[in-house]
């Protein structure tokens, strides 16, 4: 055999071995690692979207760039979310916030009773008997049905 021979027999068996080298990496991979990689860019949005940018280059607001961790307990956010709805300073459908749309129902200070429940009583009765109660269409009573 020549000295060419030799080298060229040489080089197959390297590049023989180099190939299986690198097969044996790839086949190291796992199923299960596969499968968790697949959920792992799924969830952070790194798969491709039919225009060709990754998902989470379409949809930025649907993919967090960063894991973000709590900074609250449970309890901590459940009585934040009471004192607002206790407030009114939870939005509304009018994208208000529900005191100021229902400013009457949401004030500021307490609500402390400045009349008894016999008073309240005495001042229903008077306004039902001089007919000074709200009709459904914005009138007083005794506006609609004038005795006369």
């Amino acid at each position: 055999m020549t000295r060419t021979q030799v080298s060229a027999i040489a080089l197959a068996f390297g590049t023989l071995l180099a190939g299986q080298a690198v097969a044996a990496e790839n086949a190291a991979t796992t199923r299960a690692q596969v499968q968790a990689e697949l959920a792992e860019a799924v969830r952070t949005g790194n798969i491709l979207h039919h225009s060709g940018l990754r998902m989470n280059q379409v949809y930025t607001g649907a993919y967090q760039t960063e894991q973000k961790h709590a900074t609250k307990s449970r309890e901590q956010v459940q009585e934040e979310l009471a004192e607002a709805v206790r407030t009114g300073n939870i939005a509304h459908h009018s994208g208000q916030r529900m005191n100021e749309v229902y400013a009457a129902a949401y004030t500021s200070a307490q609500n402390v009773a400045s009349k008894s429940r016999e008073q309240v009583k005495q001042e229903l009765a008077e306004a039902v008997r001089t007919g000074d109660i709200a009709h459904h269409s914005g009138q007083r009573m005794n506006e609609i049905y004038v005795q006369g």
